[in-house]
């Protein structure tokens, strides 16, 4: 079986990568030759972007799978479309759940909750990739499959609800430091994450099934926690007490846009809001699909990279800086009202 990764090296891409690979597929990478690929792989280097170079370097080669992880607006996926039109027998596109119906008006969330968010632009581009796709199933049989994850995060990443430009260091930092660390509403939001790991399971499972084709399928963990239990793992993975800052997302988004933070979209539009998945689909679509690695010890092994790979560890005093005015500004408040 042979697979087209565009991508495939990134936090995301690079387990459903070497997963393949154990399988015994022939995996070719799409990507631009920056980055170190797996042992085993092949790769096309190119960018995504020039369609005739893409296009002339594939010759006649042909399919049984193509992923695409890095397409986030319609023009993206009408260009794959022109390029992958015959030579696939299967388009896989790489969506986000974060393009359902927010505020969440009905609990569980399926795969038939309305895609309407009206508070983040990704989501709603995501959301016109889909539309743009399905309408190519319909019109023109194109083998399209969608799936939708959900914060998904890999063993380089600590998945934080409020972070800055340089990513989550910055806050791992802070709870080092004893300092407070803020946390969207009172923490108490339900959250559902997943390890790219158990996500790869599911996407390869998904390929070459000829019951996924024109059909969306979001895949997610069963597991929930809050966001409060969450941040409670990260500071017992580093050893330290849990010093929480609730801020409600309004504000933070209010405070956030002067130094260019889009928290309105990244918290009202998706982090903010209690999330409950029913994954039924995705069972019955590959009836062996279990997510297996906990999100305590998905985040503990996070931790662990950051705190032994120096290189990794990006300041970010602008941010520090940011955390630090709006905490202030919430206790002159608090104290303020209890007078």
């Amino acid at each position: 079986m042979r697979a087209l990764i565009i991508g495939g090296t990134g936090n995301l891409s690079l387990s459903t990568t070497q997963l393949l690979l154990k399988k015994g597929w022939e995996v070719t990478l799409l990507h631009r030759g920056k980055s170190k690929i797996p042992d085993g792989a092949k790769e096309l280097i190119a960018d995504i972007k020039d369609e005739s170079v893409v296009a002339q370097k594939m010759g006649d080669t042909c399919y049984d799978s193509v992923i695409e992880f890095i397409a986030f607006e319609p023009d993206h996926v009408e260009r794959d479309f022109r390029i992958f039109k015959g030579k696939t027998k299967q388009y896989i596109f790489i969506s986000s759940a974060s393009a359902y119906q927010k505020p969440v008006t009905m609990l569980p969330i399926t795969e038939s909750t309305p895609l309407h968010n009206p508070f983040w632009q990704y989501s709603r581009d995501k959301a016109a990739c889909e539309n743009v796709l399905m309408q190519h199933y319909y019109k023109e049989d194109f083998p399209v499959t969608i799936v939708r994850p959900s914060n998904t995060y890999g063993g380089k990443d600590v998945p934080i609800a409020v972070i800055g430009d340089n990513g989550c260091w910055s806050v791992l930092k802070r709870m080092k430091e004893g300092k407070r660390v803020l946390v969207p509403g009172d923490g108490s939001s339900l959250w559902a994450m997943t390890h790219s790991d158990d996500l790869a399971f599911g996407i390869v499972g998904l390929m070459g099934n000829p019951h996924a084709l024109g059909q969306a399928v979001h895949i997610t963990s069963d597991e929930l926690l809050c966001w409060d239990e969450i941040y409670r793992c990260i500071a017992s993975a580093l050893s330290v007490e849990y010093k929480p800052a609730y801020v409600p997302s309004d504000l933070l988004d209010a405070a956030g846009r002067s130094y260019g933070y889009d928290y309105k979209g990244r918290l009202t539009g998706d982090k903010a809001c209690s999330v409950i998945f029913d994954n039924s689909k995705i069972k019955s679509l590959v009836p062996d699909f279990c997510t297996t690695i906990r999100i305590d010890q998905g985040l503990r092994a996070g931790v662990e990279y950051f705190l032994t790979n120096p290189e990794v560890q990006k300041e970010d005093p602008v941010f520090d800086a940011f955390s630090d005015r709006v905490i202030e500004a919430m206790d002159g408040v608090r104290d303020a009202l209890s007078k």
